[in-house]
Parts: C-alpha cells; sequence; structure tokens
C-alpha cells in the first residue's frame, strides 16, 4: 500500500439519505494490471463517516480546491452544495474537480481506526487538468490547521499554539480572501474551544 497521505472530501449518505462530509486522509491501493485499484480509508471511531459507509457500503471521494471546505467541516459548517452520485448511493460537492464513487471491499476490525478498503465504481472529472496546479501554501496551511483542529481534544494546547503561529506566517504571507475567511473559522474555533476549557476548570 503507498503509504503517502492525500487531503481530500470524503461523502457519505445515512441509511435514510442525510449527506454528511467530511476531510480526510486517503492512501490509494495500486490494482492488478488493467484494473483500477481501491481507495483505503481509515475514519475514526466513533464517527458519522464511517457509521454511514457501513450501513450504505458507499462513499464518494471529492478532490477540492476550495480549502474552506476543510477548514469549514471541522467548524459546524457542513452544508456545502452538492449533487447526486452518478452510480452509487450518495453525493458528491459541486465543487468537486473531480471525484471517485466508491463502494466498501472489506474492514478489518480495529478498535480506534478501521481500514476500509473501498473499490473504484466510477470516476469523474468537472475541471480541466490546467485548473488545478496544486495547492499553494496558504492553502496548505489551511488543511494543516484544519487537522489541528478536528484534534483539540486531542493535543496539548502549547503544541497546537506553536503550529498555528508557524501556519499563520503562509496566511500572512500567501492567502487570498477564501483562505483568510477559512484562517479566520479555524481561529475562532481555537478560541472558543480554549474558552471553554477554561470556563471548565473555573467551574467550582
Amino acid at each position: 500500500m503507498n503509504d503517502v497521505i492525500y487531503e481530500c472530501v470524503v461523502t457519505s449518505v445515512s441509511p435514510d439519505g442525510q449527506p454528511h462530509v467530511a476531510p480526510m486522509g486517503v492512501r490509494y491501493r495500486q490494482g492488478a494490471a488493467g484494473e483500477p485499484g481501491t481507495v483505503v480509508l481509515m475514519p475514526f471511531v466513533p464517527s458519522t463517516t464511517l457509521a454511514n459507509i457501513v450501513a450504505v457500503r458507499h462513499a464518494v471521494l471529492n478532490i477540492v480546491l476550495d480549502t474552506r471546505v476543510f477548514a469549514g467541516c471541522v467548524t459546524g459548517r457542513k452544508a456545502w452544495p452538492a449533487l447526486p452520485a452518478e452510480r452509487v448511493p450518495g453525493v458528491r460537492l459541486q465543487a468537486a474537480l473531480s471525484h471517485i464513487e466508491l463502494r466498501l471491499e472489506s474492514m478489518s476490525d480495529e478498535p480506534q481506526r478501521p481500514v476500509l478498503q473501498m473499490a473504484r465504481v466510477h470516476e469523474v472529472q468537472h475541471a480541466p487538468l490546467g485548473g488545478f496546479f496544486g495547492f499553494n501554501r496558504a492553502q496548505s496551511a489551511v488543511i494543516e490547521g484544519a487537522v489541528l483542529v478536528s484534534r483539540l481534544h486531542m493535543l496539548p494546547p502549547e503544541k497546537v499554539s506553536t503550529e498555528m503561529a508557524y501556519l499563520q506566517i503562509a496566511i500572512d504571507k500567501t492567502a487570498g480572501p477564501e483562505e483568510h475567511e477559512a484562517w479566520g473559522w479555524l481561529q475562532d474555533a481555537v478560541a472558543h474551544h480554549r474558552a471553554a476549557q477554561k470556563s471548565t476548570k473555573a467551574a467550582p
């Protein structure tokens, strides 16, 4: 398995069709000659993404350039415009440059992060390849900041402060309006988390 992790956005639906959007690092496994290969997902337990995939057995992988989706999903802004998937139960993001429709092939029984092997059912490109040149430094900083925010309950405050301060440099130097907006959401989330912690400690 390729151990390189690619930051994407996974959309899934509940059995009653309620969509859920979640940023996630994914791995790609090469298939045999002529085979499309699989996508490896490792959602945390518990998580809505995991519950949806186990129940419905499908998901959609979205390649997204707008990093506000990453920041929004970890700060409570999950209602992003979506369209129906073409060949599996689910939706794909309207903003996706491309998407891969997936089917659950197998799942390991890991207590914290089960390994889901997802078969590629259908792939569609929605924007020319020349439309995506890679993430700039500010966009990468937003994605890294979103990862930090998603793990605020797990990380020491000092580590969060140090890493956010370092990422701020890239924001200051290269961010456009979208990245500034996304970064503001992340900063607000960190501030809210710290205020909640102080309030809890101050309570008798």
